[in-house]
C-alpha cells in the first residue's frame, strides 16, 4: 500500500506517430518544472527519434519551452534503421503506424508489470496503424485487449478556465459510422456505460451521488415517434430501469440532443446561474465531441475508463499539417498528464 505523503505518481507517457505533433507537445509540456516535480514520468518511445525531433524543434521554438530530453528518464524503445528512414516529419505512413504501436506495446506491457500507474498516451492516427496492419479502432481497444479491460468507455474531461466548473461527457458508442449507431445502442450497452460512469464518479472523483444527463438519439427525442422510434421503443423503458437501480444517482432524459449542451456551455463560459449535470452521456461520437470540443478543444482529456490503470491522453489528433513548424499548443495533453496524476491518487485513496 502507498504512502500518500509525497507520493508522486508514476506515469508513462508514449510519444505518439513521429511524423505528427506527438512529440512537440510532449516536451512543450514537460518544460514545466513543477509538472515534472509533481509526477515520476518516463517517455515511451524511441531515444533517437526524441532527440532527432528536439534538435529539429530547436530551429523554430525557445529553447526555454522544451524540455532537453536528458533530463527525462526514457523507456527506449528501439526501432530498425530502414523503418526510422521511412518516418517523416508531418506524414503518417505505415512505418510511423509501426512504431507508434510499438510506444503503446511497451507502456501498457510495463504497466501491466506494475512499472507504472497510468498511462498517457499522445496522438496516434488510425490510418497510419491500419497501413502498418494493426486493425484496431483506436488506442482505447488496444488497451483493453491488452490490459483484460471488457468494458470500456470514452469519457472526456475538461476543467474551466473561466469558472473552474468540470465537464464531463461519456461516449455510449464511439469510432464506427452513423450508419451504424442505431444498431450498435441497446440497453445491454447503455446499461455497461452507465455502470462504468457511475463507477469512475465514485471512485475516481470521489462522488457517491450526482446528476448524469443522458441524450435522446433523434432530434427532439424523437418527439413522441414522430421522428423516430427508439427513445419510445425502449430507451425511455431502459431509462426508467436505470433509475430504479442507481437511485442515488439522478438520472435526467432523455434530453433533446440540441438542447443538452445549453446549461454546460452556461456553466464554462461564467454564468452561475447555470444548474450543470455532474456527467453527460451522448448516444454517439460527434453528438458528444463537438460541444466539448466547442468549448474545451485544447482542454479537454480523453480519459479511458474500465481499464486496471489509469489511462488519458489529450483531445486532439497528430496535426501532421504543423508537425515541425513549433505552433503546436501543448496545453490538452499538459491536462492529461494533471488528470492522470490526480486520478492516480484518487485510486490509491480508494484502495486504502
Amino acid at each position: 500500500m502507498h504512502d500518500l505523503d509525497g507520493y508522486r505518481p508514476r506515469l508513462a507517457i508514449t510519444l505518439g506517430d513521429p511524423g505528427g505533433i506527438g512529440i512537440e507537445v510532449v516536451l512543450k509540456a514537460l518544460a514545466d518544472v513543477q509538472l515534472r516535480e509533481n509526477y515520476d514520468v518516463t517517455l515511451v518511445g524511441s531515444a533517437r527519434l526524441l532527440a532527432k525531433t528536439y534538435t529539429q524543434l530547436k530551429f523554430v521554438v525557445d529553447a526555454d519551452l522544451l524540455v532537453n530530453p536528458d533530463e527525462i528518464k526514457v523507456l527506449d524503445v528501439d526501432i530498425d534503421a530502414a523503418t526510422e528512414a521511412k518516418i517523416i516529419l508531418g506524414e503518417g505512413n505505415a512505418a510511423s503506424g509501426a512504431v507508434s504501436f510499438a510506444f503503446m506495446e511497451h507502456a501498457i506491457a510495463s504497466t501491466n508489470k506494475g512499472d507504472f500507474d497510468a498511462i498517457v498516451t499522445a496522438p496516434i492516427a488510425k490510418s497510419a496503424w491500419k497501413a502498418a496492419g494493426y486493425h484496431y479502432p483506436g488506442q482505447t481497444e488496444l488497451l483493453a485487449e491488452k490490459s483484460g479491460g471488457k468494458r470500456v468507455g470514452m469519457l472526456f474531461v475538461a476543467r474551466s478556465p473561466h469558472t473552474g466548473w468540470i465537464l464531463r461527457a461519456l461516449l455510449a458508442t464511439t469510432h464506427i459510422p452513423l450508419c451504424q449507431v442505431s444498431q450498435a445502442l441497446t440497453p445491454e450497452l447503455m446499461t455497461q456505460k452507465l455502470e462504468l460512469l457511475v463507477d469512475c464518479l465514485k471512485t475516481d472523483f470521489g462522488m457517491d451521488s450526482g446528476t448524469i444527463a443522458i441524450a435522446g438519439l433523434n432530434p427532439h427525442s424523437g418527439e413522441q415517434g414522430q421522428l423516430g422510434t427508439e427513445e419510445q421503443d425502449w430507451l425511455l423503458p431502459w431509462l426508467q430501469q436505470a433509475r430504479q437501480k442507481h437511485p442515488n444517482f439522478q438520472l435526467e432524459g432523455l434530453i433533446p440532443p440540441d438542447t443538452m449542451w445549453v446549461n454546460p456551455g452556461i456553466a464554462w463560459y461564467g454564468n452561475s446561474a447555470s444548474q450543470p449535470a455532474d456527467a453527460y452521456i451522448a448516444l454517439y461520437h460527434d453528438q458528444g465531441l463537438i460541444p466539448v470540443k466547442m468549448m474545451a478543444f485544447d482542454r479537454a482529456v480523453n480519459t479511458s475508463i474500465g481499464l486496471p490503470f489509469v489511462r488519458t491522453s489529450p483531445d486532439h489528433g497528430t496535426a501532421f499539417d504543423i508537425a515541425g513548424k513549433g505552433v503546436a499548443n501543448a496545453t490538452s495533453i499538459k491536462a492529461a498528464i494533471e488528470l492522470a496524476g490526480f486520478l492516480t491518487m484518487q485510486r490509491i485513496k480508494a484502495r486504502k
